[in-house]
């Protein structure tokens, strides 16, 4: 007779890979040296997220049903992908538009929204959606932050995203990201740019909670000060 599969074993969604909670922390822990071995390895950030963040994604996904713009969003389910964004109308809007920006930054660090994977070990349909769009809204706020891809940016915009999420992985990246950095970065990150972003997470409104599809011709300026983030600090990172 077939094998039975064990209750609660059967995936949730398309791509879905069911584990224990034993095995959730033997791929947190593994994900987590070879993520802070190698911060690039976006793979293994992925991994860390969804094994870690079963306390802050219930979360996050309550501020966005509690939130008109939120709520929406998690009807909807937009994503950010080449195959969603009309990368020619983007390119021809003016300066300083949220999306003239947001495909600069892309043109710029020469990245893609494609290469964000697709949730695998969150054992929630839905929560798997939210953390597939904080994916995907991730280069969005190196847009607003204004803050490249090298390793002292992404560290800025993990210090951002720690306060803003509470996912452990960014707290994580926060907290170990700088060890690479050398002294004059550390100077500026730990003097200017580190109390920037904990004071405009802070200050922000959930991140998550904007329909940046529907903002595209807004300005990054205008979009900052609705959610709430202060202009970035004048220093070259």
């Amino acid at each position: 007779p077939p094998r039975q599969q064990p209750v609660g074993r059967v995936p949730l969604y398309p791509g879905h890979i069911p584990t224990s909670p034993l095995q959730k922390a033997l791929l947190a822990a593994g994900s987590a040296c070879a993520a802070l071995w190698d911060p690039y390895r976006h793979d293994m950030v992925a991994v860390l997220g969804e094994t870690t963040g079963c306390l802050a994604l219930p979360k996050l996904r309550d501020r966005m049903r509690n939130d008109p713009e939120g709520y929406r969003i998690l009807q909807e389910r937009p994503r950010i992908r080449l195959s969603t964004l009309d990368m020619a109308r983007l390119r021809g809007l003016p300066d300083g538009t949220l999306g003239r920006e947001y495909v600069r930054f892309l043109e710029d660090n020469k990245v893609s929204p494609d290469t964000r994977m697709p949730a695998k070990f969150v054992d929630d349909e839905e929560l798997a959606y939210v953390i597939q769009r904080y994916r995907e809204v991730h280069d969005l706020m190196h847009t607003l932050l204004g803050m490249p891809t090298n390793m002292l940016g992404e560290v800025v915009v993990k210090w951002f995203e720690a306060v803003q999420t509470g996912l452990p992985m960014c707290v994580l990246g926060a907290a170990f990201g700088p060890v690479r950095l050398n002294v004059r970065k550390l100077q500026v990150l730990a003097t200017e740019l580190v109390p920037w972003a904990v004071r405009s997470g802070r200050n922000a409104s959930c991140v998550l909670n904007v329909y940046y599809e529907q903002r595209w011709e807004q300005s990054v300026e205008s979009l900052r000060e609705e959610i709430g983030i202060f202009p970035p600090p004048a220093v070259r990172v």
